[in-house]
């Protein structure tokens, strides 16, 4: 037994198009759109009357997938929140960049928030956190060589 890799981060979201302006203004890549119902998806993830729609994007090397979903059966009552970096949980998800002060000037003009500042990390890495739609947090790490 061993573990081969992850496959892909999955994101809950309110606002499917919106999020899935973010992801490709970004840079990612569409991989394919579907529509999920049915007793089977019930059965992996514990709801009922599950329908959703469902977005993969991917890195344009292939090697990261992340998923948005839509759920318009169940719907969560608590709403979309804005946790801070350190609540506890899955915050952000990092991705090697090139060039993240061009990529954080795109993201603004787009509406998103750099949180906090862009930062040089002992001469090796360039990073910030950048808030995206329903507070969705990537970090950018630029490698300085």
């Amino acid at each position: 037994m061993k573990i081969n890799r992850i496959d892909h981060v999955g994101i809950i979201v309110n606002d499917l198009p919106a999020a899935k302006s973010f992801f490709l203004d970004f840079g990612l890549e569409m991989m394919g759109e579907m529509e999920v119902e049915g007793d089977w998806v019930e059965r992996i993830i514990g709801l009922q009357s599950v329908k959703e729609e469902v977005a993969m994007l991917r890195t344009p090397d292939g090697e990261t997938t992340i998923e948005l979903v839509k759920f318009h059966t169940p719907t969560d009552g608590a709403g979309i929140q804005h946790p801070l970096a350190n609540t506890l949980g899955i915050r952000h998800i990092a991705f090697a960049v090139e060039d993240v002060e061009a990529i954080v000037m795109k993201l603004k003009k787009k509406g998103d928030e750099l949180i906090g500042e862009i930062q040089d990390y002992k001469n090796t890495y360039k990073l910030c956190y950048i808030r995206g739609p329903e507070g969705i947090i990537l970090e950018l790490a630029e490698q300085i060589n």
